[in-house]
């Protein structure tokens, strides 16, 4: 049977998945906002629901001034003895730019509960550096922890990245090292990256993410008959399969496995949907995205998809078509924010209120508006289709020129563009201030409730309207590539999000910003 890619579409990259009894559990990476890691639910593979988040409490998550990229990269979840166990690492500095990281120590967290994202734990942090963590149980009972850092002894006469994978025993109760770590797989590419262990019969199979996240990425297996340490046997057919630059999905890679009730095999990998635009590939808005591919094992090697490249139409075995849904709706009718909404940082305070005025969420400005690399007060949903409006409702009557509310279209704290409310001497004025260009304002007339809307497709169209009977007033378009333009520092690792925002030029706003609803349409 036919179904459709991407499974969960929007900036979810480097999937892990795990199976207990019916039910699929599957993480994306997060990078810098919060909570961290949102863990999906699927009983066929194709229809995912967000459960929860792993990393919901300042204790577990201190994500401060990153650069675009930093934060939680590329978690991993497993299932062993009744307990679930994600691990990951949060990059603190990253500016590739000038080759300059500070390699995190990753950590472990684990529940019984998957259900209660409260009940996941504090972490326990592994005293081995490194990032794509992930762990692996023997058959003998030891634990293995891999994980990419960049090789001790530079490859001679190349400049290369030299990211490689290396491997120890870890005490999962301490985050303890048992072993002095082996380097286990290297890229003549510079990169070898996300590491996934499985055992199958009487091999062990190491899937390495190779080449980058770019248009050089793809996936290498490797097997051994001796155990996780090696020595590892390369594939006879790497990269397992290749989509290039003029395909319809790129950049596919980092993948990681799953058997199904019925036996069967399957693959979710992260991948890019570009758009082809007066003769070029426009990058994707959407960042990089879940997919789905069949596996099949031949002469006890994985095939995925028949070898083939994976594309947005695939066929397996017992699946169906289906189209996540444009539309969502979120009327603040809680006494908590609904899942799905992200915050760019850890928050230092409480800064909102859903129950102060009921069916609405009350935003209070802090002192950072949206350039400045800290938390500002903003709320964040990612885009999930290229052609959407995002609108909401806003009531905001400011009383200082130094304050300002309204809603985002958010890439990073260098990278979005407002539209916002402010006001001066002669009243309120809304301000239309994109990532390229000059800001444009417009004198409101009204002390009214203000609607405000951003549509989404072959550029960004941003309007507003007074009153619910007024036309829309459209102030100004912000393109796909300025949308999407690289940060100076850190990278583009996420994808696009609109959302809710209030704030104070260096002092609180005292005035709330009321938001009725938000939503896609």
């Amino acid at each position: 049977m036919s179904f459709n890619n991407p499974i969960i579409p929007g900036f979810n990259p480097d999937p892990s998945i795990v199976r207990v009894d019916k039910d699929f559990f599957l993480v994306t990476s997060t990078f810098e906002y919060f909570p961290g890691v949102p863990i999906y639910h699927s009983r066929d593979l194709i229809k995912w629901t967000l459960i929860g988040h792993a990393l919901t409490r300042t204790s577990q998550l201190q994500i401060h001034t990153p650069e675009p990229g930093g934060g939680v990269w590329a978690t991993t979840i497993r299932h062993h003895e009744g307990i679930f166990y994600i691990v990951a690492a949060s990059f603190q500095r990253y500016r590739p730019q000038a080759d300059d990281r500070v390699w995190p120590q990753g950590f472990c967290v684990k529940t019984t509960n998957i259900w209660d994202d409260t009940t996941w734990s504090d972490p326990i942090y592994f005293d081995q550096i490194g990032f794509d963590q992930d762990l692996f149980w023997d058959d003998d009972g030891k634990v293995y922890l891999s994980s990419t850092y960049r090789k001790l002894e530079p490859t001679p006469g190349a400049r290369l990245k030299d990211f490689a994978i290396h491997i120890c025993t870890v005490d999962l109760d301490t985050g303890k090292s048992t072993s002095e770590p082996r380097l286990i797989r290297e890229s003549s590419s510079g990169v070898a990256e996300g590491s996934h262990i499985f055992k199958r019969g009487r091999y062990w199979y190491l899937f390495t993410a190779e080449g980058g996240t770019e248009s050089g990425h793809c996936e290498w297996v490797s097997r051994s008959e001796s155990g996780p340490m090696g020595p590892w046997q390369l594939g006879p057919n790497n990269p397992l399969w290749r989509n290039g630059i003029e395909d319809e999905v790129q950049n596919t890679g980092h993948a990681d496995l799953v058997e199904d009730l019925h036996g069967q095999w399957w693959a979710v990998v992260l991948g890019v949907r570009p758009v082809q635009r007066d003769g070029r590939w426009e990058e994707s808005v959407l960042g990089r995205e879940t997919f789905l591919a069949p596996l099949e094992w031949i002469n006890e090697w994985p095939v995925v998809n028949g070898g083939e490249k994976i594309g947005l139409a695939l066929h397996g075995p017992g699946l169906y078509q289906f189209q996540t849904p444009v539309t969502w709706r979120d009327e603040f009718t809680g006494s908590k924010m609904n899942l799905g909404w992200y915050r760019k940082n850890t928050p230092l305070v409480t800064d909102y209120s859903l129950t102060e005025r009921p069916n609405h969420l009350r935003l209070y400005g802090g002192p950072y508006n949206l350039t400045v690399p800290a938390c500002p007060t903003m709320f964040l949903r990612k885009q999930t289709h290229r052609v959407c409006r995002w609108k909401t409702s806003l009531s905001f009557q400011p009383t200082s020129k130094h304050t300002e509310a309204g809603t985002v279209l958010w890439l990073n704290y260098f990278t979005h563009s407002t539209l916002g409310v402010r006001s001066d001497d002669k009243g309120r004025f809304i301000r239309f201030e994109p990532s390229e260009g000059d800001p444009v304002e417009h004198r409101l007339e009204l002390a009214t409730t203000l609607t405000l809307m951003i549509d989404c497709g072959a550029e960004y169209k941003f309007g507003y309207r007074e009153d619910t009977k007024a036309d829309t007033c459209w102030i100004g378009t912000v393109s796909n590539t300025d949308a999407t333009a690289a940060p100076p520092v850190g990278a583009n690792f996420t994808g696009m999000m609109l959302g809710l925002y209030a704030f104070g030029e260096r002092q609180r706003c005292l005035v709330p910003a009321d938001f009725a609803y938000a939503g896609f349409e």
